[in-house]
């Protein structure tokens, strides 16, 4: 197997060309070819000749752009990547990726598996990792090791899910209003809880951990429907219950194509018992709702960039 280029090999003059800066194009993974992810380096602050392995904190070290993660909703749409996502990195001198996760990896009706982290076919939190080891290996200048997490909609969930299983690889989460929501409720299996998370990740929930990671919650403030309305959840579960023989909601970590994860509940009633539920844990977080927005991701989209762009100026 060839060894990847990294932007140490290239003279400056020649990054653009090889797209090693700028908008890097689609890329498929090394570990699972089926998810892929751009990114955005902005030409103007990367420093291509920064030693690999370096430290944030090195002095002898240039300091590394900073890394934002950005993960899309249900209809992965990243088209911000070429517009709002890029200016705002330009302007906080930091690099952003965004990985793109399919439907349809956990057969032909899936829209949410990546949601989860963890499904029939999909590792999405392994992935997201793998992802950062092929960063930190082609963009030496760029700061892997702890990053910013952004989330919108159903990329909000994935992002309050791996800030529940890694809060040592994060410095800040910006969650959009996720539908669903999982709660550090140890009566309840994932995803609604988190009884068996150490039997599905082999890993311990750690509060402390969490509660040192500075957290958005953002939603708008007329984000309270379910969408399609009470009638098309019923339909939806009844159909897809008789589709996979079970006629009922699975509380699983494991989640097969067919099965639903129902909502019961709007975006802003969702985010406001998790903030409340947090306090109670001794977790604080920022709770931002944007009066007069429904669930409309080029609305709310400032009001998480701002949230953002002074941490990762620091």
């Amino acid at each position: 197997m060839d060894r990847p280029l990294t932007t140490a090999d290239v003279p400056p003059e020649f990054l653009e060309d090889t797209y090693m800066v700028g908008h890097i194009p689609l890329k498929a993974m090394t570990s699972d070819p089926r998810v892929s992810y751009t990114l955005y380096i902005p030409p103007a602050h990367y420093n291509s000749k920064q030693p690999a392995g370096a430290a944030l904190d090195s002095p002898r070290a240039p300091r590394k752009l900073p890394l934002l993660i950005y993960v899309h909703g249900t209809r992965r749409n990243i088209s911000a990547m070429r517009g709002e996502l890029a200016a705002f990195a330009d302007s906080a001198a930091c690099a952003i990726a965004a990985p793109m996760f399919p439907a349809g990896l956990d057969g032909p009706n899936d829209l949410d598996s990546y949601k989860l982290l963890r499904s029939a076919s999909l590792r999405s939190d392994r992935a997201l990792l793998a992802m950062l080891d092929e960063i930190e290996v082609r963009w030496p200048g760029v700061e892997t090791e702890r990053v910013s997490l952004m989330g919108w909609s159903g990329g909000a969930q994935f992002a309050l899910r791996f800030l529940y299983l890694y809060p040592e690889r994060l410095v800040n989460v910006s969650a959009g209003a996720p539908g669903q929501v999982t709660h550090l409720d140890e009566g309840k299996k994932w995803p609604l809880g988190v009884a068996d998370v150490e039997e599905l990740f082999v890993v311990a929930i750690r509060k402390d951990a969490i509660a040192r990671v500075r957290i958005q919650l953002a939603v708008g403030g007329a984000d309270v429907d379910l969408p399609g309305g009470r009638e098309f959840w019923v339909w939806l579960e009844g159909v897809k219950g008789r589709r996979s023989g079970q006629g009922q909601h699975k509380e699983s970590g494991s989640k097969e194509d067919g099965e639903v994860v129902v909502m019961r509940r709007g975006r802003l009633e969702n985010l406001q018992t998790l903030h409340r539920a947090w306090k109670e844990e001794g977790i604080q977080a920022q709770f931002d709702v944007v009066e007069g927005v429904g669930h409309d991701e080029a609305r709310m989209r400032g009001c998480l960039l701002d949230f953002l762009l002074p941490l990762m100026q620091e």
